[in-house]
C-alpha cells in the first residue's frame, strides 16, 4: 500500500502571530507540509504560482485585497488548489461567498487545535461527511422560497435520483450511507456524484451542500 504524500500547504494571514500559531499546529502532522506563508491576498496569488501548494489556508479579513477576492483569483488561475477560509467569526454571508468563489469550507481560528486539525482533514477528504454545523448555518440564512429566481445552475438540470442524492449530501451523509439508504452500490453513488458536480460546475460536497440549501433540495 502506497503511503499518501503530505498536503503542500500555503498559510495566508496578515498577522504574524496567527501564521505562527497555524504553523505550530501543522508542523507536527505528517500529513501536512508547509511550503510557505503569505501576509496578503496579492502575495498569496503570487506564491501559488511559485510554490504550487495543494491547499491554501486563507484568512478572510485582510487588506487591501481580502481573502474572498484572493480566493476568486486563485481558483480562476489555479483551479486545482483547495482553499480553506480562516476566520474568527462564522459569518454565513462570508462563508457562502467563499463557497461560491470555490473554497472548500472554513475553519474558526478559536477552535480547539485537535478539532481544528480533524476538521481540516475532513474538508480535504472528498468522501467525508459535510460538517453538520456548516450545513445548519447555511440552511438558516440561504434557503430560497419555492419559485424564487436564482442565477447559475438550476436544480432542474439534475435527474430525480441526482436531486435525491444531493439532498442526502446536504444533510451530511457520505457515499456509503447514501448507498444504504437508496439500496444501490457505493460505486453507483460515486458515479452520480461525479455527474452532479459536472452538471452544476461545482468542485466538492461543501459547494453542493450550499447549492442544495439555496435551492431547497434538503430533507428538513
Amino acid at each position: 500500500m502506497t503511503e499518501q504524500m503530505p498536503f503542500r500547504v500555503l498559510i495566508v494571514d496578515d498577522h504574524p502571530l496567527a501564521r505562527k500559531a497555524i504553523r505550530s499546529m501543522l508542523e507536527p502532522c505528517a500529513d501536512f507540509f508547509i511550503v510557505g506563508e503569505a501576509s496578503s491576498g496579492e502575495e498569496a496569488i503570487r506564491l501559488c504560482g511559485e510554490l504550487t501548494p495543494e491547499v491554501v489556508l486563507m484568512d478572510i479579513h485582510m487588506s487591501p485585497m481580502d481573502g474572498l477576492q484572493a480566493t476568486r483569483h486563485i481558483k480562476q488561475a489555479f483551479g486545482g488548489i483547495r482553499i480553506v477560509m480562516l476566520t474568527v467569526s462564522d459569518d454565513v454571508a462570508d462563508l457562502f461567498t467563499a463557497l461560491q468563489f470555490g473554497a472548500q469550507g472554513y475553519l474558526l481560528k478559536n477552535m480547539d487545535p485537535d478539532e481544528w486539525l480533524n476538521y481540516l482533514r475532513a474538508l480535504l477528504d472528498d468522501n467525508s461527511e459535510v460538517a453538520r454545523g456548516m450545513a445548519d448555518k447555511l440552511f438558516g440564512r440561504f434557503r430560497s422560497p419555492v419559485g424564487a429566481h436564482t442565477e447559475g445552475p438550476s436544480p432542474h438540470m439534475l435527474t430525480s435520483r441526482e436531486q435525491e442524492i444531493t439532498a442526502y449530501v446536504a444533510q451530511g451523509d457520505n457515499n456509503r450511507v447514501i448507498a444504504e439508504k437508496l439500496l444501490i452500490s457505493e460505486h453507483t453513488v460515486k458515479n452520480h456524484m461525479k455527474n452532479i458536480l459536472v452538471k452544476l460546475s461545482l468542485e466538492n460536497r461543501v459547494q453542493l451542500t450550499a447549492f442544495a440549501i439555496k435551492h431547497g433540495l434538503t430533507r428538513k
